[in-house]
């Protein structure tokens, strides 16, 4: 896989055609705003809407989680119950796009191999067989709650808004493996915050087993991006030096 960054054609930036620049810059000057104020009014419409009691979405109605009174539930005072399972649907939704996200990476390193430093397809797999494994934890878990691991939440519905970016680079096919371990990065950080935050609300739930296994994903996250990091620094160094000697066939 080339690694190097290489000069080309880019047009984006002004300095490609000084005499233009000057003129736009002119023309940003004598040219008055296509309306009079400030931002201030935009501001005002956001706020709006934003005041709205409407939400992204709203969790299945109490009536569809079928025992949950019976379930450990019951250990959670308030809207705590709610809360949990809202944060469960979110990490089922982020470690299914985190599963597909690795096999991307996967079919990259398939199509153009590796580099100097980076992920082996052993290392590859791996990750994505664990996150695969969170996948099934988490339904398994929502459905131990009574509740229905099919819906999605308001979270899962925000955090699948939030990772479309990141399927995209990892899908582009002008994209190398460099640069969707540098997507891969983004969803691992966020992935490694998310396990604390619902293993410190499932501590009202009062079951070690489950924490034991949370706690276990949570390590295995943290691995995955210790792993992400040291690949992304390889990649660094590899284009800085220009070193492409040592590529791992695909």
């Amino acid at each position: 896989m080339k690694t190097e960054t290489t000069a080309g054609m880019n047009r984006t930036g002004m300095d490609m055609s000084p005499m233009d620049s000057k003129e736009l810059v002119v023309g940003a000057r004598i040219m008055p705003p296509s309306s009079a104020g400030d931002d201030s009014a935009i501001a005002s419409v956001m706020a709006h809407y934003a005041r709205r009691e409407e939400r992204v979405g709203t969790m299945p109605p109490p009536g569809t989680l079928k025992g949950a009174v019976k379930t450990a539930l019951q250990a959670l005072k308030g809207e705590a119950p709610l809360v949990l399972l809202d944060k469960l649907g979110e990490r089922l939704a982020f470690e299914r796009a985190g599963s597909r996200l690795w096999k991307g990476v996967l079919a990259k390193f398939d199509a153009l191999g590796s580099f100097e430093g980076g992920p082996t397809r052993e290392e590859i797999e791996l990750i994505y067989s664990e996150e695969s494994e969170h996948f099934l934890l988490i339904a398994s878990v929502i459905r131990m709650l009574g509740a229905d691991p099919t819906a999605e939440t308001p979270l899962a519905d925000v955090h699948g808004v939030a990772s479309c970016g990141l399927i995209k680079v990892v899908t582009d096919p002008r994209t190398n493996l460099a640069d969707a371990l540098e997507a891969m990065l983004i969803a691992e950080l966020t992935d490694n915050d998310a396990w604390d935050v619902l293993i410190e609300i499932s501590q009202g739930l009062n079951d070690q087993a489950l924490m034991n296994q949370f706690i276990a994903a949570r390590a295995a996250e943290a691995r995955h991006l210790t792993m992400v990091r040291t690949w992304i620094k390889a990649s660094v160094i590899a284009r800085a030096n220009g070193d492409h000697a040592n590529m791992v066939a695909s």
